[in-house]
């Protein structure tokens, strides 16, 4: 088989890695890759939002499986446009990848179909955001407020600001961390305290399977202190969740998710990542 890993980062760097593994896989070309990854694959010059270029080349060069790694090209349809082509590939649709690329989206969602989810409103501008923080919704100036760029950011859109000064602050200045394109929509949300965790899962519309829970660790600093990056390394340990707390999370949120998506007419097809807070509520 010939495979075209899509992305540059650690994530694909894995992926070929273990593609790399399989007495199946003849070649792996990685667009656009890294040093590191050329270790095991072929780098191929075309970066990952270059959906047309990477089409050609997957047609040109007979590529059996494309996996795509990043969330961007997944946000701007390259499962849709390859899928028009009959080239195979792995990911979800360019509608279903707004659960993940834009946190207003998924919110919403989760609300329409009762999924657990933090006390959330949506804001379309800077005013309105600081103009819901002041009503005083997530309560008063003394209170932790979680802001977030509703697009996609490499993991640095969501800001804890413990007051409401320090949440005005990160308003005013999420366009600039993030840029403007992410930052369009601004959602602000409750504080949950409780351990953190992640769930990813396959999922083929329909039927799934999990991987083993991890907890991901994003602040830059040690004992989990300062801003969130992209990631700074995950663990993975059975005994994150428990066997009731799976069966939990399959109900209220993994069955519902991919019902709702069937029902609305975006079967989820590919990699869903769940990202929980485990409270004392649940």
């Amino acid at each position: 088989m010939k495979i075209l890993v899509i992305g540059s980062g650690g994530r694909e760097h894995t992926l070929c890695w273990a593609f790399n593994k399989s007495r199946r896989v003849e070649k792996i070309f990685c667009a656009n890759g890294n040093q590191g990854i050329a270790e095991t694959a072929e780098c191929v010059d075309i970066l990952p939002d270059d959906i047309q270029g990477l089409k050609i080349f997957a047609a040109q060069n007979h590529i059996d499986l494309t996996f795509v790694g990043s969330e961007n090209p997944l946000a701007l349809g390259i499962v849709d446009e390859f899928g028009k082509h009959g080239i195979k590939i792995i990911g979800s649709s360019q509608t279903a990848s707004q659960l993940e690329s834009s946190k207003s989206f998924a919110k919403d969602f989760m609300s329409r179909y009762n999924i657990p989810t933090a006390k959330y409103e949506t804001a379309n501008s800077v005013d309105e955001a600081v103009n819901i923080l002041e009503s005083g919704i997530f309560g008063d100036k003394n209170a932790t407020v979680v802001v977030k760029a509703d697009g996609l950011a490499a993991g640095k859109g969501v800001i804890i600001a413990e007051n409401r000064r320090e949440a005005k602050k990160a308003i005013n200045e999420l366009a600039q961390t993030v840029g403007e394109a992410a930052a369009q929509k601004i959602v602000l949300e409750e504080c949950l305290i409780g351990d953190e965790v992640s769930v990813l899962l396959f999922a083929d519309g329909k039927n799934f399977a999990l991987m083993p829970p991890c907890r991901d660790h994003k602040r830059i600093g040690e004992g989990d202190t300062g801003t969130n990056t992209g990631g700074m390394g995950t663990i993975s340990d059975a005994a994150l969740l428990s066997e009731q707390q799976l069966k939990q999370i399959t109900k209220t949120i993994i069955e519902p998710t991919l019902t709702g998506a069937a029902f609305e007419g975006f079967p989820f097809a590919g990699i869903l990542f769940l990202g929980l807070m485990l409270t004392k509520d649940g």
